[in-house]
This record gives C-alpha cells, sequence and structure tokens, in this order.
C-alpha cells in the first residue's frame, strides 16, 4: 500500500504492489511509482499555501516558489528554510526579511492547493494577470542548440524513467547543454524547483534557455518573465494567454519542441 508521504522525505520513488492484464492474463507484481504528498509553505510563521508535489529537492521549490510568485524580490529575502515532516505530509517553515513579509501580508491569502497549481489562490484579476514589463535579457539562441538540448532531455529525466508520472523542467546553456534539471508530479512545481536551484546555484540567467516537458501554460511564462529569462521552449501546446503574454514581455516561445521540429509562437528574435 501506497503511504501518505514517504518517511524518508528525500525519497521521490515508492513501491507498490500491481497486476497486469495480458491477452487475458493476470500477472501480479511490484511496480514504482512517483512519491506525491501535501507541502504546506509556512512563511515567517504563517501558514501561506499547501501544494501536492514530490518530496524532493524541497529546498529548491521552496525558494523558487517564493521568487517565481513575487513572494521575495531576490535571493537576499529569503533567509532560511527549516523541513519539518508533519502528519500525512511535509512542513516547510520559510524565513523571510521583515520588508518581504509585511508585502506578504498585505496581499495575503490561504487556500490548499491542487498537482499543478499555477495562480496559487490570486484574489483578484490584477493579481492573476499581473504587468511585468518586458524581460531586458538581450539573450538569443540558436535553433540548432535548442535542438541539441531536446535531444538529451529524455535521458536525463531519471525520475521519469522510473515512474512515468512526472514532469521536468531543465535548464541549457546557449550551446544546448542541459546544466541542471528538477522534476516533480506538477509541471509548476517543476519549473520552480528549477529556478531556485538555479538561484542557489547563481546560474547565470542571460546565458541560455529554459525546456519544459508540458504545454506553456499562461503561469509558466509568467515565471520565466518573472526570473528574467529571455527563452522558454515546452515539448506541448501553449495557450492563447501565454503567446500573448510572451509576446509583450519580449520572451522566445518554441513549443511543440520535439527532435527535428521546434514551433516559435512569440520572440522571434530570440532564435537565430
Amino acid at each position: 500500500m501506497v503511504k501518505d508521504c514517504p518517511d524518508n522525505l528525500d525519497s521521490a520513488v515508492q513501491s507498490t504492489t500491481r497486476s497486469v492484464w495480458t491477452a487475458g492474463e493476470l500477472t501480479p507484481g511490484q511496480d514504482q511509482v512517483a512519491a506525491e504528498c501535501p507541502v504546506a509553505l509556512v512563511y515567517n510563521g504563517i501558514s501561506h499555501v499547501v501544494m501536492m508535489a514530490t518530496p524532493e529537492e524541497l529546498e529548491d521549490f521552496a525558494l523558487g516558489f517564493s521568487l517565481s510568485e513575487g513572494i521575495v524580490e531576490g535571493p537576499q529575502q529569503f533567509l532560511d528554510v527549516e523541513q519539518r515532516s508533519v502528519d500525512k505530509g511535509v512542513e516547510l517553515a520559510i524565513t523571510i526579511t521583515g520588508e518581504a513579509f509585511a508585502q506578504l501580508k498585505y496581499k495575503r491569502r490561504n487556500l490548499s492547493g491542487r498537482t499543478g497549481c499555477g495562480l496559487c489562490g490570486a484574489e483578484s484579476i490584477q493579481q492573476a494577470i499581473p504587468d511585468l514589463g518586458p524581460v531586458t535579457s538581450d539573450t538569443k539562441i540558436a535553433h540548432e542548440s535548442l535542438q541539441l538540448a531536446i535531444s538529451h532531455l529524455d535521458e536525463n529525466q531519471q525520475l521519469q524513467q522510473q515512474t512515468g508520472a512526472v514532469h521536468a523542467a531543465a535548464w541549457s546553456d546557449a550551446e544546448g547543454q542541459l546544466r541542471l534539471l528538477r522534476e516533480d508530479v506538477g509541471r509548476h512545481n517543476a519549473l520552480d524547483k528549477l529556478l531556485g536551484a538555479m538561484a542557489r546555484q547563481k546560474l547565470d540567467v542571460q546565458g541560455g534557455f529554459l525546456l519544459v516537458t508540458s504545454r506553456a501554460s499562461y503561469e509558466m511564462v509568467v515565471k520565466t518573465v518573472r526570473a528574467n529569462i529571455a527563452v522558454l521552449a515546452a515539448v506541448s501546446a501553449p495557450t492563447a494567454l501565454a503567446v500573448d503574454f510572451a509576446q509583450r514581455s519580449q520572451v522566445g516561445l518554441a513549443c511543440f519542441s520535439r527532435p527535428e521540429r521546434h514551433v516559435i509562437y512569440a520572440g522571434q528574435h530570440r532564435f537565430k
């Protein structure tokens, strides 16, 4: 039986029993499945949001979520995070600066999240559709570099190879070499983990692009813009709002990114 949340908080994979029906014959056995449990983000002692996530690399998730949701303006406002095992889940006790916490309290929102939550409890249309301005990066990438990154994406998704149930977000340099990758049952979570890891490792966001194994939804573009990253490539389709926001933010948006083919929907000047 699968537990509510693994005892080992670094365990992204759990074992479960299963039976396979093939041509009239039922065969019992074991399988590996992706772990998923509630992860509560608590800022300066105040509960903010609960997300369903894979309990792996949660410190990256805490920082990336804080950055991509505009809770902190930069890593310098993110002071500490303590990971605690609680009943049926994980709590991330995050400490942020007084200035950031005052802003958070001003736009305070409490909710229970779901896998794939992107707007995370915005209380108004203005919060949901922010005016962030254009990306200031002058990054441009070659089509061949994007194709090289695409060709190596599958082999770097170790959790996906084990379970078949998770998304990935990867950072590639301008030459198409994948430098960092994070995985999670939620596509937004995977991107937040990646952005947090990039911030912790102080990677130069001007020197590469994002590649995600999901559709290019509006909120994925918003997270890209907030990180001041110039190019987002997705393996699936974009939404109309994502295309519009990418165009207004001067983000290069490539979708249906598969071997030998990708489709540019915005920011043609970002590709060479």
